[in-house]
């Protein structure tokens, strides 16, 4: 042994957290992306505002509530077990 002291401890970029980009529909909520960073995870919901506006006539015409997008952290074990990501106007299809 060299009498070398090594640490245990996670580094700060190293651990589960990550961005979530969640659509959020009336009372129901689904995790529509996820990113290691914030940055990133802002810029997708911005994105996917854009698409929602570029449509928004589109749905009032059919008389479906628009989505509202929301960026939060979130740990990777509290993704759903079978969690895909989901498209833009992807709550249309269901």
């Amino acid at each position: 042994m060299s009498g070398k002291v090594v640490s245990l401890v996670r580094a700060s970029g190293s651990d589960d957290t990550m961005w979530a980009v969640v659509a959020r529909v009336g009372k129901a909520s689904q995790v529509a992306e996820i990113y290691r960073s914030r940055a990133a995870a802002l810029a997708d919901r911005d994105w996917r505002e854009q698409q929602v506006r570029a449509y928004a006539s589109f749905l009032q015409s059919c008389g479906r509530p628009v989505p509202f997008y929301s960026v939060a952290p979130i740990r990777r074990a509290d993704l759903p077990r079978r969690w895909r990501p989901l498209p833009a106007l992807g709550f249309l299809q269901g």
